[in-house]
């Protein structure tokens, strides 16, 4: 029988919009059923498959370099790895511990990403105020999605 729902955040506070993803999932705190895990990730793949193993549904949202407008919130399938599109701004992350978790076969029952265009990832930056509007767009829409 499948665990309960997992909300994941991932990205870096010192780098501007990296923070995207933790910053949604700061948002909800306080804002879903109890069941409903909350947690920070950097990215670390290891974490992630951890986080997400059995879940009954995973939710991901990190902060990506597509070239859309800042703020552009993509959602759907998590991106594949080697893809151009969507990608996350670490050098490992989500696609990684996909891998990972399929070849320890420890994958959510369901993998939903929500994928917030960033604009400015400099060291020390603020979070960009089209980005802002998107995080708050974000955290709706995984209300919405666990409903």
């Amino acid at each position: 029988m499948p665990g309960d729902p997992v909300v994941i955040g991932i990205g870096g506070d010192a780098r501007g919009d990296d923070a995207a993803g933790l910053e949604v999932v700061r948002l909800l705190r306080g804002r879903l059923p109890p069941s409903v895990l909350l947690t920070e990730s950097c990215g670390d793949p290891m974490h992630l498959v951890t986080a997400w193993d059995d879940a009954r549904l995973a939710i991901v949202i990190d902060a990506v370099s597509s070239g859309a407008p800042p703020g552009t919130v993509h959602r759907g399938l998590p991106p594949h790895p080697g893809a151009g599109r969507h990608r996350s701004s670490h050098a490992l992350g989500l696609t990684d511990a996909i891998a990972l978790g399929r070849a320890l076969g420890r994958l959510p029952h369901e993998l939903v990403f929500f994928g917030v265009e960033g604009g400015d990832f400099a060291l020390d930056a603020p979070v960009t105020p089209p980005v802002l509007a998107a995080i708050q767009e974000t955290a709706e829409a995984v209300r919405q999605a666990l409903r």
